[in-house]
This record gives structure tokens, C-alpha cells and sequence, in this order.
């Protein structure tokens, strides 16, 4: 039997990355305390999971505060991924889609961070948070201008909060996923997986994998960082012949 290890705290593990995260670190032998807006998804995935299923939305301040109340056990590390896109004409994106996106992406890994920290502060405990931003954070297409800015957020409060936070023992990194398909395998074509330069496109385990090594304890020399995860696609020099 795996030996048990530390609780970790998911963010938006009703389905994608999230419900990998949360599957994949129980497997490794952690407990984790999930969290999404859709109640019936996330219990479904912590059905099979050791550890608490909360209901709360993350864009909320008031619920966020709830949550962390509602938390009565210890948890050292925590992970920021709960997320939205929109992507529509910025001429069509009115200023409430634009306020969800960033609410959702953006203000509720300051808000998580914060509750977190505020806690491992009182308990002197060294703990890991790692944020997941995206490749769009420093790449665009066209109509993706809220999700860009809440990922670029993502990546700079990284950095903010690490430094802030270093006095207290408590690290902060970011990952940066690019294709990560989520579905079933065989809907991909085969230029889907060639035109990365790893031959493929990625897999929630790619992300499973990368958190595991942010989230190491015995990894204290990362900290302030971002983790690009593309499969090579934005090192790609792309012309049309």
C-alpha cells in the first residue's frame, strides 16, 4: 500500500486537468481536499479519491473565505486550477465576460494563495503552491484577450507572490500548459500530435507529473519559476512555404 503523504488543495477538479490532478496525486498516495462550482462533477471524481469534495466558486471572495473556514485539516500544498475561457471578438466581449475571466483565472489564485499562506504562516509550515497559467500567456490568437490577460496575471503574480511569501518558507511557481488534451485519445489527428516538436500533444499526466516536481518539498531551490509544458510548440519557428 502507498505510504500516505501530505493533503494538497485542487482548485476545478470537476473535470480536465483538474479531475487528472486530483486522480494522480491520490494515486501517489496524498490526500486531497478538491474544490469546483459544478458540485455533482466533483464529487464524481472524488468518488474514488481519498479526500474532501467542497463546493464553492472560486470567483466569489465570500466562498473562497467560507471554504478555507470549512478546511479543518492541515494541507501543505496547494494548486491553482480552476479555470474559464471566452474566447469572442473583443468588439463582441462585454464587461461582465470579461470580469468572469479574470475573476475565475485570475483573482481566485490570489485569493486561495492568500487564505493558504495566511494559514501555513500560524502554522510555520513549509508550503507549495503552483498556479496554472498557459502557453497564452505569451502567445495569442486573435478574440482571446480576456483569457491571455488572466494568464499573463497568473504568471506575474507567480513571481509576486514568491517573492512576498519567501520569508515565510512558503514557494510559489506557475505552470504553463500548451495542448493538453483531456478527451480520448483517438480524436486526435495525426498533425495534432506532428506539429510539436515532441511528436505529440500533451497529457494531463505531463501536468500530473510537472506539479509532482514543483510540489517536492525536497525541490526548495525552485521558486519565482514558470514550467513551460507545450511540447516544444513555442520554441517553434513557424513560416508559411
Amino acid at each position: 500500500m502507498t505510504k500516505q503523504k501530505e493533503t494538497v488543495l485542487i482548485t476545478g477538479v470537476a473535470k480536465g486537468i483538474g479531475r487528472g490532478l486530483a486522480t494522480a496525486y491520490a494515486e501517489e498516495g496524498y490526500r486531497v481536499i478538491g474544490c469546483d462550482v459544478n458540485e455533482e462533477k466533483g464529487q464524481k471524481t472524488m468518488e474514488n479519491v481519498d479526500g474532501l469534495f467542497l463546493r464553492c466558486d472560486v470567483s466569489d471572495p465570500k466562498q473562497v473565505k467560507t471554504l478555507f473556514q470549512n478546511i479543518k485539516e492541515p494541507f501543505s500544498i496547494l494548486i491553482n486550477n480552476a479555470g474559464v475561457s471566452e474566447f469572442k471578438s473583443m468588439f463582441e466581449l462585454d464587461v461582465n465576460e470579461w470580469d468572469r475571466v479574470l475573476n475565475t483565472n485570475l483573482r481566485s489564485c490570489f485569493l486561495f494563495a492568500k487564505y493558504a499562506a495566511e494559514r501555513w504562516k500560524q502554522e510555520e509550515t513549509s508550503g507549495r503552491i503552483v498556479n496554472i497559467a498557459s502557453t497564452r500567456a505569451f502567445m495569442s490568437e486573435p478574440d482571446s484577450e480576456a483569457y491571455a490577460a488572466s494568464k499573463g496575471g497568473i504568471f506575474a503574480l507567480t513571481h509576486a507572490m514568491a517573492a512576498s511569501l519567501s520569508p515565510y518558507n512558503i514557494r510559489v511557481n506557475s505552470i504553463s500548459p500548451g495542448w493538453i488534451h483531456t478527451g480520448n485519445p483517438n480524436e486526435l489527428r495525426e498533425k495534432d500530435h506532428h506539429q510539436h516538436l515532441s511528436n505529440r500533444a500533451g497529457t494531463v499526466r505531463d501536468v500530473a507529473k510537472a506539479c509532482f516536481y514543483l510540489t517536492d518539498v525536497e525541490n526548495g531551490f525552485v521558486n519565482g519559476e514558470n514550467l513551460t509544458l507545450d511540447g516544444g510548440m513555442t520554441r517553434k519557428m513557424i513560416y508559411e512555404h
